[in-house]
């Protein structure tokens, strides 16, 4: 369902994306080229505290989800798409999940169910704490808030306004 819902605005994002990071970030240096194994040591303890808590984050989110409900079915059903798509811009500092948790509901249409979505995808990549993996990737590659935002945010809203273009103009 998502990917015939979203697929033919994603695949090629992540080409366009792919080909900027390609030809104008910069070539990487041969010395740095390969990487280096980490110190990784992990017992059955740690994999099993780590699968709970996830677990305790999704049920988490389920119940978020569950009690926004009324909420969703009062407010959000008449909020008009390409409001839902630029109010999502918030993921950039709150991370997705818990937003589409708490926004998606059965009773909203497809059509904002995609601008949701889009709205949280593109956005959440804006700022670290937008999405868990950003939050791992900084964490592990040393990049700092500054850093990320330099090139997340122009990027992002770049990408929030072609998307819209192509989402609530064009109508693809």
């Amino acid at each position: 369902f998502l990917f015939n819902m979203l697929g033919k605005y994603i695949l090629p994002g992540i080409l366009v994306y792919g080909l900027i990071g390609m030809f104008f970030l910069g070539k990487v240096d041969p010395k740095d080229a390969g990487m280096k194994a980490a110190d990784y040591n992990e017992t059955v303890k740690d994999v099993i505290m780590r699968a709970v808590k996830v677990y305790v984050f999704i049920a988490a989110l389920v119940l978020l989800g569950e009690g926004f409900k009324p909420i969703i079915f009062e407010y959000f059903i008449q909020i008009p798409s390409g409001i839902l798509y630029w109010v999502n811009m918030v993921s950039a500092v709150l991370d997705n999940a818990t937003l589409a948790a708490a926004e998606i509901g059965p009773i909203l249409n497809e059509f904002q169910i995609k601008s949701i979505l889009m709205g949280l995808l593109i956005a959440g990549g804006m700022l670290i704490p937008g999405n868990i993996p950003n939050i791992i990737s900084a964490s592990k590659l040393g990049i700092t808030s500054k850093e990320w935002a330099r090139l997340g945010l122009p990027l992002g809203f770049t990408s929030m306004v072609i998307y819209y273009i192509v989402l609530f103009v064009l109508e693809l």
